[in-house]
């Protein structure tokens, strides 16, 4: 593995999505900042990437605290040039209209949008002195579509594609490319399988080719950064070839 002077720092770092991207670059030779709530669930990641070889950092971080924030990136820079960033935090809840409550409204808007808006503020901060960085957000299909019972979570969703959006326009000029992931999909996870079990009975788990492996949006994350600023796409949409869509 050929180590690299830079490091990609993981905001959202969760069992599934967020390991499979710190396992991916730090795979490539990045040294990876990984934040989560109940920072000591980085534990098996951490074991995972030193024992093949990796360099990672593991974090207790709420997204939704501007210091904490400020601090988790400051700290990625002044290790190595922070080059990529990757916010993937979830907030994920499906509630009928009439039980949304004012707190959970403003909660998953906190957590989905605003975070992410600070987490992109902030990298962008660290990275314009150096000329260059990638700032990448997780969306999905609540992105572009307000499903039922979804009305907090796409609201959400919606505001970081516009932040995403908006920072694109502004900071691509400046060689930061910034790029909106759309899951388009479930995502193998035991919360997916749960849900998907409750919703349609242990017959929807039987077609693999209907849930996305975690390690494969990493991949697609490793394309985007490998894109040439020539050819660089703002928005991708990703799913598994049997979705339908």
């Amino acid at each position: 593995m050929e180590k690299r002077n830079a490091t990609v720092a993981v905001i959202g770092a969760g069992d599934y999505i967020g390991a499979e991207i710190a396992k991916k670059f730090a795979a490539e030779g990045f040294t990876v900042f990984a934040g989560r709530r109940n920072g000591e669930k980085l534990e098996p990641l951490v074991k995972d990437v030193e024992a093949a070889g990796g360099t990672i950092f593991g974090r207790s971080l709420d997204a939704r605290k501007e210091d904490e924030v400020v601090a988790f990136l400051n700290d990625a820079d002044k290790h190595a040039p922070l080059e990529v960033t990757i916010f993937n935090v979830g907030a994920n809840v499906n509630f009928p209209i009439l039980e949304t409550t004012d707190r959970v409204f403003r909660k998953v808007w906190e957590m989905a949008c605003w975070a992410g808006f600070v987490s992109g503020r902030e990298s962008a901060r660290l990275m314009l002195p150096h000329g260059k960085g990638n700032i990448f957000f997780t969306g999905a299909t609540a992105s572009l579509r307000g499903g039922s019972g979804f009305a907090a979570f796409a609201s959400a969703k919606f505001g970081l594609r516009a932040v995403a959006q908006a920072m694109a326009r502004e900071l691509g000029p400046k060689n930061i490319h910034v790029a909106h992931l759309i899951i388009d999909s479930g995502v193998d996870t035991a919360w997916v399988r749960e849900r998907r079990e409750k919703l349609w009975g242990k017959e929807a788990l039987d077609n693999p080719d209907l849930l996305m492996p975690p390690a494969s949006v990493a991949a697609s994350y490793w394309q985007l950064y490998q894109q040439p600023r020539s050819a660089w796409t703002f928005e991708l949409e990703i799913r598994p070839f049997g979705e339908k869509w």
